[in-house]
């Protein structure tokens, strides 16, 4: 080697390049503010989120349980519950405090099962669906077990490890099957419900107006539902905490217009003239009412036959229960009535001869008719080859408007209608004009619209019925044999039979336009009936008051509707009138009787037995409407059921007063 020193690569003597040391300086400001921002966040985390972050962990660890709030009372009009809430215990199961699977799990549905009157697999089964739906969370087995079940769980809680009961209110009915279908029922909203309007925000699970009125004013009833808080371990199941709940608020109470007294008077008087009619040998199957103030649409009674008890409802129905209420066929294929099934609002029904006061009412205002010519002369009219005849071949003459009321000729009306065909829908026109063919606007959830046949319903009828032949090829399709409108349908439509269909509510409607054009000189409102008065919190004072406006006011001719009213007030009061047998002894000069009897035919049936009302007075005006499937002649069964009402409404005595059977 040299004489020259061997330097090392690693001597620090040897000067750093500029560009090393820019590299190193850069290298380490990353460095730097990579641990800075760890550094920074690390103390936003801990020391300014730090809270925030802890109430989030504590949070996720607890489970939040609806508290069902009671439902807010119905009353009468008189403030008297007619709806309610109870307090029960529900027994449930936690399943968390549950004895191993296995054999002695087992053992104790069996005990649970022999006490609850319900099978092991059944409790098993429950159990199971519950703890998938919401594993912290209880499982109900029996909502209303009785008290003295309550009592022997209870007093041997050892026995039945697991077993808990928990205060619930459910839904109680006193009065059991009075005003069933008006007044509705409840149960736990189903899934399509949530999707519904009515019920948008509501949780599974809670207990929700199914029907009649607990349905249509289920926001003011439902009340909003409290908290449970429910603390759980990091497998999902409830451990003992103290987190406080949130009390629910109760419903408030719907005050409705119903009268107590008029409906037990009215659905035991309806139950009266059914059970009447069978044992003269009708089938009277089914029937309805309804009792109107026509002055402004307050339903006074409302009922329908067969009913059924809403106390059912509280606990679920299996499905063989539930089929009952629905109605299904019976032997041979008898219809059994649906005791669901509001007759009052949904029946469609011909109306017989209480159609004839709007016949005329048309056939007036369109100057068909001469009130004072004779007409209907003979015991039957033939048109063609067909023959259109009186009940029982009765020959009254050739009477004016008043007298063919009086005595229902069906020759003057089917005469009428003959005439009133070339003037076009005079008849219809009118039907509706009153209230018929159309929803009355009651504040229930549902109602039949009706049917007033006329020529272009005819039409459309027979257009639909070859549309369908072409399609499917064969030589009936529906109700029509594709004919026109003819001067038969009108004829029939006169006397309330033929293709015309309505309920005994808009029947009511109907003659309450007439009853007030009639005390309103020819002014006539066509009321809209409601339930509904007011609603108002737990204490009694007031939340709102709610309104019903009339539909609509329409203008008669105030002869035409005095003539017309004439007519039926003789039907009821002078010899030779309809339902005058019904009402005699009844103080006609203070309370005035306006009745038309109906006796509508269907085939292979019993004639329906219909019977309409008005009778006025300064304060407690009332118009009244029954009917009564296959209850034959309306003076026999309907009308004295008509006159039971009257009679609490007055405070008379009553008693049930059958009519003649010899003319619709």
């Amino acid at each position: 080697m040299s004489g020259l020193e061997r330097v090392r690569p690693s001597d620090p003597r040897i000067p750093v390049s500029p560009q090393l040391a820019l590299r190193v300086a850069v290298l380490g400001g990353v460095a730097m503010a990579m641990f800075a921002v760890i550094f920074f966040r690390l103390w936003y985390l801990q020391v300014l989120s730090g809270e925030q972050y802890v109430q989030q962990a504590n949070a996720n660890r607890a489970r939040d349980l609806p508290i069902a709030a009671p439902r807010g009372q119905i009353l009468d009009r008189e403030g008297k519950p007619i709806v309610a809430s109870r307090t029960t215990n529900a027994v449930q199961i936690v399943p968390s405090a549950l004895p191993p699977a296995g054999a002695p799990r087992r053992a104790l549905y069996r005990r649970l099962g022999a006490l609850l009157g319900m099978s092991a697999q059944h409790i098993e089964a429950l159990v199971v669906k519950g703890r998938t739906a919401v594993p912290y969370a209880s499982v109900t087995i029996k909502t209303d077990a009785g008290q003295g079940v309550l009592t022997f769980l209870s007093e041997r809680q050892n026995e039945f490890p697991g077993v808990s009961q928990q205060p619930v209110s459910i839904r109680a009915y006193p009065f059991g099957e009075m005003a069933a279908q008006v007044l509705g029922y409840v149960g736990q909203v189903s899934e399509p419900e949530l999707k519904l309007r009515a019920f948008h925000g509501v949780k599974q699970g809670t207990v929700v107006g199914q029907e009649g009125l607990e349905y249509y004013y289920d926001r003011y009833l439902r009340g909003r539902p409290g908290v449970q808080r429910i603390e759980v371990n990091a497998a999902g199941y409830p451990i003992p905490s103290s987190l406080a709940p949130t009390a629910p608020h109760g419903g408030y109470s719907l005050k409705v217009t119903l009268d107590l007294g008029l409906q037990r008077e009215a659905e035991k008087g309806l139950l009266e003239g059914i059970e009447r009619a069978r044992a003269s040998g009708k089938p009277a199957v089914a029937g309805a009412f309804t009792a109107l103030d026509p002055r402004n649409g307050e339903v006074l009674a409302i009922g329908s036959y067969p009913t059924f008890n809403p106390n059912k409802f509280a606990k679920p129905l299996t499905k063989a229960e539930y089929a009952a209420l629905e109605g299904k066929a019976g032997n041979a294929g008898e219809e059994v009535p649906a005791p669901l099934t509001d007759r009052a609002v949904n029946g469609t029904y011909p109306t017989g001869s209480t159609f004839k006061p709007i016949t005329a009412m048309g056939a007036l205002e369109a100057g068909v008719i001469n009130p004072s010519e004779g007409l209907g002369a003979g015991q039957c009219i033939s048109v063609s080859t067909e023959q259109f005849c009186n009940a029982g071949k009765a020959d009254y003459g050739a009477v004016g408007l008043v007298e063919a009321l009086k005595v229902s000729s069906d020759t003057y009306f089917f005469e009428t209608g003959e005439l009133a065909n070339s003037h076009g829908n005079v008849i219809q026109n009118m039907a509706h004009e009153l209230g018929l063919g159309q929803q009355t606007g009651i504040d229930l959830p549902s109602e039949i619209t009706g049917l007033i046949p006329d020529r272009a319903w005819r039409a459309r009828v027979a257009g639909a019925e070859l549309a369908c032949e072409h399609r499917r090829h064969v030589a009936s399709c529906g109700i029509s044999d594709g004919r026109p409108w003819s001067v038969g349908d009108n004829m029939h439509l006169a006397v309330g039979q033929g293709d015309l269909l309505s309920s005994p509510l808009q029947m009511a409607v109907a003659y309450s336009t007439l009853a007030n054009a009639y005390t309103h000189g020819g002014v006539g409102t066509v009321v809209r009936p409601h339930l509904g008065l007011e609603i108002d919190r737990t204490n009694g004072s007031l939340v709102q008051t709610l309104s019903a406006p009339p539909a609509r006011h329409v203008r008669l001719n105030a002869e035409d509707v005095g003539l017309v009213m004439e007519g039926i007030h003789e039907a009821a009061s002078q010899p030779g009138g309809t339902s005058a047998d019904v009402w005699s002894g009844w103080d006609q000069a203070q309370h005035p009787v306006y009745g038309k009897t109906g006796t509508a035919e269907h085939a292979g049936k019993e004639d329906q037995s219909w019977y309409i009302c008005y009778i006025p007075d300064p304060k407690r005006p009332i118009l009244i409407a029954v009917t009564v499937e296959q209850g034959g002649f309306g003076a026999e069964t309907a009308a004295p059921v008509a006159r039971l009402l009257a009679s609490q409404w007055f405070g008379k005595p009553k008693q049930f007063v059958a009519g003649t059977s010899r003319t619709f």
